[in-house]
């Protein structure tokens, strides 16, 4: 902005339109009104920051002071004193309004990686805009990367639901997985947030395998090993909680002038081990919580296959083929077996002629003495 010209005058809060681009779209009503009350009750202390503009609303348009000039207006002010800018380029202006708004605690994680997000496309490295802002690249990097979040997850992450950190582990995974992380730890599931960062980078680690089923099984010889492995583990556990857990717990009882006699010489060595102790300690833990991670996230996406594989199954089996829908089933033919109530009489035979023979009755008291 070596061209542009400043001038410091008061100007008109209706001759004064915010900036559509304004980095910031949070604003809190209770910092809004406190600071209310202090322009009522001692002025405008730090002067907006506005660049004229041509054909629109109003003659001034905000470059930075949005919080502030939205307070002048609830406070019914005037006019009010502005810095105003000629000659900056629409570029200039938002640059000027980041690098306001960027280092500002009410300044979201989401609206700051969305500011970097503008200069990026407008043919910004990540390197000139930590330049720019006062910020290493791998700040300007890592806010980039929350960019990728799906919409719900980057609003916990607006309302301070989840931390920067594990935000941006959380935005590695695909939206589905980004999901399961996010929600699981609002819900509180792990104890930490370190815990949370090793679930997700569990479900990364699953979404890099093609197959969760494409792993040959284990020889018999890794399956000794693998056993073998962990009863050592085991055994070695046993020893720690038998040995060195009692010895620690007793130490723990003692008081710093009683150990610093009963050690002596000694006490240096005692530092010495349990500090060696606690590093290891550390490490290992770490590593345990990794694994950790690992395994709920192995059990996630199983569970999560498995009920792929139910739903699956349950469609194959309620789904009809669009003939078979249509057209009723037939029942396979069988013989006619004749009814145990009613006798079928045969015709009787047919004559030459094609007539059929006439019966006749005979009367019923011949038919009698017949029969005796």
């Amino acid at each position: 902005m070596a061209d542009s010209k400043v001038a410091f005058i008061n100007i008109k809060v209706s001759e004064i339109a915010p900036n559509p681009d304004q980095p910031r779209k949070f604003f809190s009503e209770q910092a809004h009104e406190e600071l209310t009350n202090s322009i009522k009750e001692n002025g405008l202390l730090q002067p907006v920051v506005v660049r004229p503009v041509e054909g629109g609303k109003a003659p001034y348009m905000l470059i930075a002071g949005e919080r502030r000039w939205r307070a002048c207006q609830a406070g019914s002010l005037e006019a009010i004193p502005a810095k105003v800018v000629e000659g900056a380029t629409e570029e200039e202006a938002y640059v000027l309004s980041i690098a306001e708004n960027v280092n500002r605690a009410d300044m979201t994680i989401m609206e700051e990686a969305g500011a970097y997000a503008d200069l990026k496309a407008a043919g910004w490295a990540p390197v000139k805009i930590a330049k720019q802002f006062g910020k290493t690249e791998t700040h300007i990097t890592w806010r980039l990367g929350l960019l990728t979040l799906r919409p719900e997850v980057a609003e916990m992450v607006d309302k301070g639901l989840i931390k920067n950190n594990l935000a941006w582990h959380i935005a590695q995974l695909n939206p589905a997985n980004q999901m399961v992380a996010a929600s699981r730890y609002v819900r509180g599931d792990f104890d930490s947030e370190a815990e949370a960062q090793h679930f997700a980078n569990g479900l990364k680690l699953m979404e890099k395998q093609t197959s969760l089923t494409n792993e040959q099984p284990p020889s018999e010889e890794e399956t000794t090993k693998r056993k073998a492995a962990k009863a050592k583990a085991k055994d070695g556990l046993g020893k720690a909680e038998e040995a060195l857990i009692p010895l620690l717990e007793e130490l723990a009882e003692k008081k710093p002038e009683d150990l610093a006699v009963i050690l002596g010489d000694d006490l240096a060595r005692h530092l010495r081990v349990v500090g060696r102790l606690y590093a290891k300690v550390q490490l290992v833990r770490n590593l345990l919580s990794k694994a950790q991670g690992v395994q709920r996230a192995m059990t996630e996406q199983f569970n999560k296959a498995a009920v792929e594989v139910q739903q699956e199954a349950a469609a194959k089996k309620t789904e009809a083929k669009p003939d078979e829908a249509e057209k009723p089933v037939e029942k396979p033919t069988s013989k006619p077996q004749p009814t145990a109530k009613k006798a079928v009489t045969k015709p009787a035979a047919k004559t030459a002629t094609g007539a059929r023979p006439t019966v006749r009755r005979a009367p019923a008291k011949k038919a009698a003495e017949a029969a005796k």
